[in-house]
């Protein structure tokens, strides 16, 4: 039986809704003999804009850039490099590593998450994402198919990791993550676009740009 990714276990039927090329794109899974997959996605392109792009928060993320979970530039034109891993966790779960660089004029910045399946979350299951390279932070994460057949992901209810236990974050610094991504026939490219939003501050961080997209052979590709 083939493995399905993440992303086909969370929608189920509706999986199929999204745009062939969007399928492929989420469908990257880990093999069903080992840890990790066959391939890895790499996916390279331009964002228009990225960053933050309010001054006074700049300082509270730059020890976000640390953990490799946000970062406190902002600019426009910024290349960047996308490398998705499919792998499974220490307790066999499915999940998927994403590691993004972007390359500020001044410095290069990374983030890296993984989102896992988790079957016992809620009823039927859910996608857990953690973000950072001390997986410290977790987030619920919800996909859905947008009319046009656009892949749709909503991240909330952010909660510090304590072991096997999640402590929830007040209100007061939950932020919640909306990213809408789809291919562009016309000009034969992946387009993303992300917002992170605090409810009190507004527009916490924000990236939307477009990429190509191939898969590489995992055993090429250096180890992470």
């Amino acid at each position: 039986m083939r493995t399905q990714s993440v992303y086909q276990l969370a929608l189920g039927p509706e999986f199929g809704r999204l745009q062939p090329e969007v399928q492929r794109y989420f469908s990257l899974a880990a093999s069903g003999t080992d840890d990790g997959g066959t391939w890895v996605g790499v996916g390279t392109g331009v964002f228009e804009v990225a960053g933050c792009p309010r001054l006074s928060l700049r300082p509270l993320l730059r020890l976000a850039a640390l953990d490799r979970s946000l970062f406190p530039d902002y600019g426009r034109d910024v290349p960047f490099r996308i490398e998705n891993r499919p792998g499974r966790d220490v307790k066999g779960r499915p999940s998927l590593t994403a590691i993004r660089t972007l390359e500020f004029p001044q410095r290069t910045r990374t983030m890296e998450d993984i989102t896992y399946w988790d079957a016992a979350s809620r009823a039927g299951g859910g996608l857990v994402d953690v973000l950072g390279r001390s997986r410290l932070l977790r987030t619920r994460l919800e996909c859905s198919v947008g009319a046009d057949g656009r892949m749709r992901l909503s991240s909330r209810g952010a909660a510090l990791a304590a072991g096997p236990l999640s402590v929830p974050l007040p209100l007061l610094l939950d932020a919640a993550a909306f990213t809408e991504q789809w291919w562009d026939r016309a000009a034969g490219l992946f387009r993303i676009r992300t917002k992170v939003l605090q409810r009190q501050l507004g527009t916490v961080l924000e990236y939307e740009g477009s990429f190509v997209y191939r898969l590489e052979p995992r055993a090429a590709m250096p180890r992470r």
